[in-house]
């Protein structure tokens, strides 16, 4: 911990939510991570948010919750979901953790 005009600095750990202390935190993570690039794609393609409810088969009051990054009543799956209907390729890839590290994480990177 450095100290800097005398006010401690915490260095955080990479993932906000488990800083903060909540559950699931590499869930959450993951979600605003998918989230992110679905919104990416949707602003760069110029997609409406009812063009959008339609293609991704859910109503437009949804399709705001998405945008708004209000993410309880998606999963990753759907996310996930969502992004291969707007024409991105998801790859899941599995490696063992290093020794070092405890426990397994979640990584989401865009291409």
């Amino acid at each position: 911990m450095e100290k800097t005009n005398s006010k401690a600095i915490t260095p955080g750990s990479g993932n906000v939510f488990a800083d903060l202390g909540l559950r699931n935190p590499e869930e959450k993570q993951t979600k605003v991570r998918l989230a992110v690039e679905i919104n990416r794609i949707i602003e760069a393609e110029h997609i409406s948010q009812a063009s959008a409810a339609k293609l991704l088969q859910i109503n437009q009051p949804k399709i705001s919750a998405l945008t708004h990054y209000k993410l309880d009543g998606f999963s990753v799956e759907r996310l996930m979901n969502f992004l291969t209907a707007l024409g991105a390729d998801v790859q899941i890839s599995v490696h063992k953790r290093p020794k070092s590290r405890r426990p397994g994480k979640i990584h989401v990177r865009a291409a």
